[in-house]
């Protein structure tokens, strides 16, 4: 059968939001640049449903990034584009949580279920151009989880998985949006990475000691406090390396506001995932997730342009499910 013939009547591919926690050494001053961790999301995610049609259509929520990516890959796959994407949820654009990256792979396991292709994960990426920093969106989508990328070398083509572990099921992440602002992406992201001044060699010797000898350790023996600490320890250097293109350590002051008030209540792994201005802070449990934002709602903190949420940590892949 050619692959311009279709195997699949219909396919759904389910693909979760991600934390990007940190980079370790923005510079390659260790010989490979880049390098990160971060965590798959299970109440966030682009769901997405292909089917035959007469001509390419696309419709629902991010549309244009969907058609795009669709064109881009049945070019390269040189199977026909006669298909109907229905975008039913996506992940929001441009706020740190991986939008792209997971709408290009969904699209592409989309088509590669449909025309019975077997591609995998890392090519979709490499052909859709994804990874070129982070591996971490391509970590969540193959296996879910804390994932720990290798970075960039001389020959990469995208970052390899170097430690994928589970986070516990009771820990919650506590997500604050600014409803007013987007972070860097495009030439404004890559404007700022070639702006940036090098990154210390003795600063990535510290995050990736930190991060081997502590942080995933603390993880396996479950110790929040442990994992969280190194975490905040990862997003303050990396932060205060970023501050002069995002003007501060978080890209949103209402954002960090928000966070700072429940870090003083005992939340941990405090950051902003990639360029913001999303926050986010991690803790026990839901109950104390609750807690944490009911204080923070019955503070004087003008929260009225933020949006809270509280997600959980995803311990499994992307879904692909094929309708006969």
């Amino acid at each position: 059968m050619s692959v311009l013939e279709r195997r699949e009547n219909k396919v759904t591919v389910i693909a979760p939001a991600r934390l990007h926690m940190g980079f370790f050494d923005l510079s390659g001053s260790l010989g490979r640049q880049f390098g990160s961790v971060g965590v798959g999301l299970n109440e966030i995610v682009t769901r997405l449903t292909l089917s035959e049609a007469e001509a390419l259509t696309v419709t629902g929520s991010c549309a244009e990034r969907a058609k795009s990516c669709a064109i881009k890959l049945c070019q390269a796959l040189g199977v026909s584009d006669h298909v109907s994407i229905v975008v039913e949820a996506a992940i929001p654009e441009h706020v740190g949580l991986g939008s792209g990256t997971q709408m290009s792979l969904a699209v592409g396991a989309a088509l590669s279920a449909y025309y019975d292709l077997d591609l995998d994960v890392r090519e979709i990426a490499y052909m859709t151009g994804r990874g070129a920093r982070s591996g971490i969106g391509i970590g969540v989508f193959e296996q879910g989880g804390v994932v720990v990328d290798g970075g960039r070398g001389e020959a990469t083509k995208t970052p390899p998985l170097l430690s994928r572990m589970e986070m516990p099921d009771d820990w919650r992440f506590i997500l604050v949006f600014d409803r007013r602002g987007k972070g860097l992406y495009g030439q404004q992201e890559l404007s700022a990475f070639d702006e940036l001044p090098a990154f210390p060699i003795e600063q990535a010797q510290r995050l990736c000691h930190l991060l081997l000898m502590q942080g995933l350790p603390a993880l396996s023996e479950t110790d929040l406090n442990g994992f969280g600490d190194v975490i905040s320890q990862i997003q303050q250097t990396v932060g205060d390396h970023f501050a002069a293109a995002q003007g501060g350590v978080f890209t949103s002051l209402d954002v960090a506001r928000a966070i700072t008030f429940m870090a003083e209540r005992g939340a941990v792994a405090i950051g902003q995932t990639s360029w913001g201005p999303t926050g986010f802070c991690a803790v026990e449990n839901i109950d104390m997730a609750r807690q944490l934002i009911e204080e923070l709602n019955q503070s004087d903190i003008d929260n009225s342009n933020l949006q809270i949420e509280v997600v959980s940590g995803r311990n499994a892949p992307a879904e692909v499910i094929t309708h006969q």
